[in-house]
């Protein structure tokens, strides 16, 4: 993907617990607990490599509060919902996707805290779109941040992902504004799908 390299999948899912108990049942890998957000979303964490991993993001079962990132507002089942990539220079790739026809949102700070108390802090593009799956990427820039794949989480391989959408062309050209190939089939509405290579075998993530 030229220099805007896979950075982690979003695996949203409406209730934190139940889903990481789910995906733990269906791959037999235990993600591990990577934090709590502001907006009232926590996520656990697994990874595919040194620098991808898969974020299984639901509402922070201590928070109280219906989020409405990545739609969990009305979530009912667990959906790959978006994706991110990592340019090398963040605020350079937003304003050539902005000349080349896609504005992927501002620049935004977010964080969270680690288990251990631990704040970790980055900077990601944030784009208003009510879509419940969104197969344009965000991008994100972890600055000085440890990667989260870069630390010791469990690890399941990534065989291949790609988009579905009505209108491959259109998301093509989206995709190209931010410098991002990836597989494009036609289908009746966007959607995203993962399959990974698991001690239990191969699991489709959609």
């Amino acid at each position: 993907m030229t220099d805007r390299h896979l950075d982690h999948l979003v695996y949203a899912v409406p209730d934190l617990l139940a889903g990481v108990e789910d995906f733990a049942a269906r791959t037999g890998v235990r993600p591990v607990a990577g934090g709590s957000h502001p907006g009232g979303t926590a996520n656990y964490l697994v990874r595919f490599g040194p620098t991808e991993y898969l974020e299984i993001i639901g509402p922070d079962p201590e928070a109280g509060v219906r989020p409405r990132a990545f739609g969990l507002e009305t979530l009912t089942e667990p959906r790959l919902a978006a994706w991110a990539v990592h340019p090398e220079d963040i605020d350079k790739t937003v304003e050539l996707a902005r000349r080349g026809g896609y504005d992927p949102g501002d620049v935004q700070p977010l964080s969270r805290r680690t288990p251990s108390g631990e704040l970790l802090e980055w900077r990601l593009t944030r784009r208003e779109d009510p879509a419940a799956v969104r197969p344009v990427p965000f991008l994100i820039d972890w600055g000085t941040t440890t990667h989260p794949a870069a630390t010791d989480l469990p690890q399941v391989g990534l065989v291949s992902f790609a988009a579905v959408h009505p209108d491959p062309e259109a998301l093509r050209r989206d995709l190209a504004a931010l410098g991002v190939t990836r597989d494009v089939s036609e289908g009746p509405e966007a959607r995203l799908r993962a399959v990974i290579d698991t001690p239990l075998g191969h699991v489709t993530l959609s």
